[in-house]
C-alpha cells in the first residue's frame, strides 16, 4: 500500500472518535460478551433500532451463562422485531461453545474466536479490537466505503473477494496502541460523516489525507455492482378463531427463513387457496372478514400479504392457542402487525 499519511490518518481518526463518539450503551463496557451481543444485533440493523433491544437483552441475559441456558423461545421473544433470527440462535450456540470449550471466557485471538458459531471475520475483529484492544481488522460496509475513498480503491465491494483488500489495508493502517478507538472510529466515520451519498467532507477529520476528497469526487466511490434481483411471493394469511376464543397457529420449520417462529397459517396463492386450506384442515369457516393487505420486504425477498379473520368451529388439527399463549410466542414482524389488527378489530367481542 503506497499511502504516505498512515501516521497522520491514524492520529486524526482516533482523536476525533474519542472526542465526538456517540454515547451508546455498549460503549460503556469492555466485556467481550456484551460487545459480542451488540455487534450481532447491529448486523443489518440501525443503531437507533438496536438500543432498546440491547438494553432489554442485557437486563434478561446480563451474563454469557444466562444466555447459554435460556429456553430458545424466551430468547427469540427478546429478538422479536429485530429480524434475521438466525443471529440470535447462532449467538446462543456460540455462548454455549464458550462455556464448554473456553471455560466461559470469550477467546482473545482470531483463531479460536472464529471457531464460534456465527462469528465471521468482521465480528471476530470487532470483539478482539473493541473488547481486547487487539490490532485486528473489522471490515464492514462503512469501513469499505471510508477506505475506498481515502485510499482510492476502485475494486467492486459487492464481490466477496474484495473484502480481503480492505482487511489488508486495515492491518497496515490500524493504530497498534489504540485499536479499539481506531476501528470504532472507522465505523463511526462511515455512519455519520462519510455517508453513501452527500458525504459531509467539510466535517471530516481526515479529509486532508483522503484521496477522493483531494480529487474532488468522493461520491464516485465505492464501486458497487447491483444487488440480486428481488423475488416476490404472495400469501393469504388466515387468522382462525374458534368458539373458545383460541387461534390456529403454526410453527415454522427449524431451518430456513424465520426458523422456529410462530405464525398464522400462510397460503402461497400461486400453489393453493384459502378455501383448499380450510377443506384440508376440515375447518368449518362461519364468517370471514378482511384484515390487512401489505408487503414485508426482506433482503432479497418481498412478501405480499392479504390477511383475513375467520370465525370457525374447533378442529383437532393444528395448535389452537389462547390470546395469552400467543402473546408469549416469538412471531415475525408481519404476524405481529396482523395480530395487532386482530386485537383491534375484535376488542370487546
Amino acid at each position: 500500500m503506497n499511502y504516505p499519511y498512515v501516521t497522520e490518518f491514524r492520529q486524526s481518526l482516533v482523536d476525533w472518535f474519542n472526542t465526538e463518539k456517540r454515547d451508546l450503551p455498549w460503549r460503556h463496557t469492555t466485556d467481550p460478551y456484551k460487545i459480542w451481543v451488540s455487534e450481532v444485533m447491529l448486523q443489518q440493523t440501525r443503531v437507533d433500532t438496536v438500543i432498546p433491544y440491547y438494553n432489554r437483552f442485557m437486563e434478561s441475559f446480563p451474563t454469557l451463562d444466562l444466555l447459554a441456558e435460556a429456553p430458545q423461545e424466551y430468547l427469540l421473544k427478546h429478538w422479536e422485531g429485530l429480524g434475521y433470527y438466525s443471529r440470535a440462535r447462532n449467538l446462543q450456540a456460540g455462548a454455549r461453545e464458550v462455556l464448554e470449550n473456553y471455560g466461559g471466557i470469550v477467546p482473545d485471538n482470531r483463531h479460536e474466536i472464529s471457531k464460534l458459531k456465527g462469528v465471521g471475520p468482521y465480528t471476530a475483529g470487532a470483539i478482539l479490537s473493541i473488547a481486547y484492544n487487539k490490532p485486528e481488522h473489522a471490515v464492514d460496509g462503512n469501513v469499505m466505503r471510508v477506505l475506498s475513498r481515502v485510499l482510492d480503491i476502485h475494486d467492486d465491494i459487492a464481490l466477496p473477494k474484495t473484502k480481503k483488500i480492505f482487511e489488508v489495508a486495515v492491518e497496515e493502517l490500524i493504530d497498534p496502541h489504540h485499536a479499539s478507538s481506531f476501528n470504532q472510529g472507522l465505523m463511526e466515520l462511515g455512519a455519520l460523516i462519510c455517508t453513501p451519498t452527500s458525504p459531509k467532507c467539510l466535517l471530516c477529520p481526515v479529509r486532508e489525507y483522503c484521496t477522493a476528497f483531494n480529487e474532488g469526487e468522493p461520491e464516485k466511490l465505492p464501486v458497487k455492482s447491483k444487488k440480486i434481483k428481488m423475488k416476490h411471493l404472495t400469501y393469504d394469511v388466515l387468522v382462525y378463531e374458534n368458539d373458545k376464543g383460541q387461534f390456529l397457529m403454526q410453527q415454522r420449520p427449524e431451518e430456513g427463513l424465520l426458523a422456529n417462529l410462530w405464525q398464522f397459517p400462510m397460503i402461497d396463492t400461486s400453489q393453493s387457496s384459502a378455501e383448499n386450506f380450510t377443506k384440508e384442515y376440515t375447518v368449518n369457516a362461519q364468517a370471514k372478514q378482511e384484515l390487512l393487505t401489505f408487503k414485508h420486504v426482506f433482503s432479497h425477498l418481498t412478501w405480499h400479504l392479504n390477511s383475513y379473520y375467520i370465525k370457525s368451529e374447533s378442529t383437532e388439527l393444528g395448535d389452537w392457542l389462547s390470546r395469552e399463549q400467543i402473546e408469549l410466542l416469538p412471531m415475525p414482524v408481519p404476524m405481529l402487525k396482523i395480530w395487532d389488527e386482530v386485537k383491534k378489530q375484535t376488542a370487546g367481542k
